[in-house]
């Protein structure tokens, strides 16, 4: 492949690309890569590019072909887990009344589906409760455990949330009501709330080294504990152990959707997850895929854009236990049923989003310091809570920085916020601290991702301490927000074998990037506006290839407006896509960036 040139000089002479960015070749070591090619038979892109991502040599192998047998982790290493297997395991032994109380997104719902069917084969029925996201807010509070107990349970086990509910676990201590914890999310500094049990690799005091996982692999592990546990108490004489491998489906959906480093044993339980998923055995992942009109074999796309999406639109604008019923459910009418509900809740989504991001942009575009600002904090009554994290990532890749978007109920007199990070901004950190500084109601997260409430006259106190907090790292984060390359293609040799070859080193995700492409002086062909701002066109170069392409939410940008004029030569980065349209087995390249060769 042809050099495209060091991260001094940028990549194809790229300092700064149509959206502002320098491009650079993915920094790899030479030698690594010479021993990666001859050891396992790779391309030199290849080769490069799995070395490129931190693979060291006798790693390859492993990392190509993931296995839950060799990555596996010891439940035991997991703080309090072989506690919380006893305590259930107990619990079903006695029947005692128990019920999961679980997160609104997919993490929760598919960690929540987990247990269910676990306990299910076990022959015990587990209820689900999840809060509703408007009127509850996130995770346990006194009143849902009041409500539970009320309810007939005398156990609860927490998903995806719970670990930083201290004024609802106090309380449940106080009435008596025992209280499992399986979280993932941050804890501040030693506190640990005093429950039965609780699980969480980012807990001060876990040396599991698993803090990269969903809370849904979190469960897959705490099955494996359950499994060991009833196993040796004979519970299985007359009965089948219940296969948790079925349920790698689930804990892949959360894995995924809840954007977690697909590395170690993460990765592994991904790639084995999505290849039980294409059996599409779980009535609910089959009924969403057929209300969808989507089909094939499960991958990131399927999970992340056409699954994901409309099972957090439950909880979204919704029902929040939608989500979690579909995972569990077994009844392909009743799944039926549920995926058409969550399908129309999606369609209304997509356009509730649609307003509050415009709006969104209207008020940013008005503030005179959002280029300087390290974090940008937007807000405006009755913006739908719901929507606001997904509006935050929008805004976030169209500024390239740290957003928060707070919807405010003036009635309530509080803002509901949710925030997204750029790579580098410990947003979640921050947050943390703000809420210490007293500038919150409530607010937590993790490094690219947080979730706040704060009254409304404290709003610009917040922007102002965030800005402050941030910008020594949102300074370091833009001088190095980068665009790094793979490979150097021409058109014609951007085909399916190209695509199916870097497809080994799939699932894609946080901690192993899509491989990225670039095709230098590419002329833009009979180029198209497609409703929704995307933008069509062919590629062609002196190779004599003709490559599709589209760019997704650009036609109101730099990089829209120059595709949109066809002829003259362009630089172009993407990622190839498959094109089975019509059985064709192409590819077409999703773009990424555009550089004008005049401008770098």
């Amino acid at each position: 492949m042809p050099d495209g040139g060091g991260p001094i000089d940028g990549y194809l002479g790229v300092t700064r690309s149509l959206s502002g960015r320098l491009w650079r070749e993915r920094p790899a070591d030479a030698e690594t890569v010479r021993r990666h090619q001859h050891a396992l038979g790779l391309s030199e892109p290849l080769a490069r590019a799995l070395a490129a991502r931190g693979i060291a040599d006798g790693q390859g192998e492993v990392y190509l072909s993931p296995s839950l047998k060799t990555q596996f982790p010891d439940p035991s290493s997991f703080q309090d887990m072989d506690r919380a297997a006893e305590i259930l395991v107990d619990a079903l032994e006695r029947r005692r009344p128990m019920a999961v109380f679980a997160d609104y997104d997919v993490d929760g719902a598919s960690s929540a589906a987990q247990l269910v069917r676990w306990f299910r084969a076990m022959g015990h029925e587990l209820p689900i409760y999840v809060p509703d996201r408007i009127t509850e807010g996130y995770g346990p509070s006194p009143a849902a455990f009041r409500h539970l107990q009320a309810e007939g349970a005398e156990l609860v086990i927490t998903v995806d949330c719970g670990a930083a509910a201290h004024d609802a676990l106090a309380c449940a201590g106080e009435i008596g009501l025992e209280v499992v914890v399986i979280d993932h999310h941050l804890m501040r500094g030693d506190e640990i709330p005093k429950v039965a049990a609780l699980v969480n690799p980012n807990r001060p005091d876990c040396v599991s080294g698993q803090g990269h996982l969903a809370a849904a692999g979190v469960t897959f592990v705490l099955l494996a504990a359950l499994n060991r546990e009833a196993r040796k108490r004979g519970l299985f004489g007359d009965r089948a152990e219940p296969d948790i491998r079925s349920m790698l489906d689930l804990a892949a959906m959360g894995a995924i959707c809840d954007v977690t480093q697909l590395t170690g044993f993460n990765r592994a339980l991904a790639a084995q997850g999505l290849k039980v998923m294409s059996g599409w055995r779980n009535p609910g992942l089959k009924a969403l895929m057929d209300v969808a009109k989507s089909q094939g074999p499960a991958s990131v796309f399927h999970v992340g854009f056409i699954l994901g999406p409309r099972i957090n639109a439950g909880g979204r604008i919704g029902r929040s236990d939608l989500g979690a019923r579909l995972l569990s459910t077994d009844d392909p009418e009743e799944a039926a049923s549920l995926a058409a509900e969550l399908d129309a809740l999606n369609a209304s989504r997509k356009e509730v989003e649609k307003e509050v991001v415009e709006a969104a942009v209207r008020v940013i575009e008005r503030e005179s310091n959002q280029a300087d600002a390290a974090c940008l904090l937007v807000s405006q009554d009755d913006w739908h809570p719901g929507v606001i994290g997904i509006v935050a990532g929008r805004l976030r890749e169209r500024y390239r920085k740290p957003v928060i978007v707070v919807g405010v109920d003036r009635a309530a007199n509080v803002g509901k916020g949710s925030g997204r990070s750029q790579p580098g901004v410990n947003l979640g950190r921050a947050v943390q601290a703000a809420y210490d500084a007293g500038l919150l109601l409530a607010g937590g997260g993790h490094a690219m991702a947080a979730g706040l409430s704060v009254r409304p006259d404290t709003i610009p106190e917040l922007r102002e301490f965030l800005c402050a907090r941030l910008k020594d790292e949102a300074d370091v984060a833009a001088a190095e927000d980068a665009l790094e390359i793979d490979a150097l293609v021409t058109t014609r040799a951007c085909d399916r074998a190209l695509w199916s070859d870097f497809q080994r080193l799939a699932p894609f995700g946080p901690g192993n990037p899509e491989p990225v492409f670039a095709a230098a002086s590419a002329r833009v062909e009979r180029p198209m506006a497609l409703k929704g701002g995307h933008v069509r066109c062919t590629l062609t170069d002196g190779s004599g290839g003709r490559l599709k392409a589209v760019a997704w939410r650009v036609a109101e940008t730099e990089t829209g407006r120059r595709l949109l004029q066809e002829g003259g030569a362009v630089h172009v980065v993407g990622r190839l896509k498959p094109d089975d349209w019509r059985g064709r087995e192409g590819v077409e390249l999703e773009i990424e960036d555009v550089a004008d060769p005049r401008q770098v």
